[in-house]
């Protein structure tokens, strides 16, 4: 009996926050428990109890943890930058790959230009690396156009 008690007696995150009874039908309870505090703090300054309440209901039930995990998210991340928020993390991710296929790309053509100096018998073709570089990449200071860099 005492624990039901105590179950009835302590609010979710959401609740508390709002500062209304947590009754044990409140749609918040599942997904912003008493003991994190901070994940519906984040939700609601960025999207609102109103809209948060609004998304539950029309989330089908199987579905409504995944979404709230994804409000989570999306709310730490708009607080981060609130300007481009989701968008702005995937394009900050997308430059630094493009950036090291580039360094990739350009090491591979380094090494193929190495092993064509220095190891004859194993030629190895840039073609194999799927390089793509720009002719100012290519030139080295001795004029060589296949090599960027100078051999030690």
């Amino acid at each position: 009996m005492k624990s039901q008690e105590a179950r009835s007696t302590s609010s979710c995150s959401a609740c508390k926050l709002l500062k209304r009874r947590c009754s044990p039908s409140c749609p918040f309870a599942p997904y912003f428990p008493a003991d994190e505090p901070k994940k519906f703090v984040k939700v609601h300054k960025v999207f609102g109890a109103s809209n948060v309440s609004k998304i539950l209901q029309e989330v089908a039930e199987c579905r409504r943890e995944e979404a709230m995990n994804s409000l989570v998210l999306e709310a730490e991340v708009r607080l981060h930058d609130p300007i481009y928020g989701c968008i702005g993390a995937i394009a900050s991710l997308q430059r630094k790959m493009a950036e090291l296929q580039h360094d990739l790309a350009l090491a591979q053509a380094r090494l193929a230009c190495y092993l064509d100096h220095h190891h004859p018998p194993f030629l190895v073709e840039a073609s194999n690396f799927n390089v793509e570089l720009s002719p100012s990449e290519l030139i080295m200071a001795d004029g060589d156009p296949f090599c960027s860099f100078q051999f030690p």
